[in-house]
This record gives structure tokens, C-alpha cells and sequence, in this order.
């Protein structure tokens, strides 16, 4: 029996979790772009 704890378990959570994190954010930022770009054309129709 292995009592030792498998470190591989917690490295692919990491990158699992930077990975993730990093997607959202892209996400996040391209949506507050549309949005942005959108209230810019807005501004300038007036």
C-alpha cells in the first residue's frame, strides 16, 4: 500500500485552474469590447 500523495493530481489541477481562468477572462474581456465598441458607435450617431 502507497501512502505517498501523487503530485501530478494537483499539478493538472493547476493548469486545469490557469487554463480555465484564463479563457474566462478572454471571454470577459472580449465581451466588455462589444460592449464598449458598441457605445462608441452609439456616441458618435448623435
Amino acid at each position: 500500500m502507497r501512502e505517498a500523495l501523487d503530485q501530478w493530481t494537483f499539478v493538472m489541477a493547476a493548469y486545469a485552474i490557469g487554463i480555465l481562468g484564463t479563457l474566462l477572462m478572454i471571454g470577459w474581456s472580449w465581451v466588455s469590447m462589444r460592449r464598449a465598441e458598441k457605445r462608441r458607435d452609439r456616441s458618435r450617431e448623435l
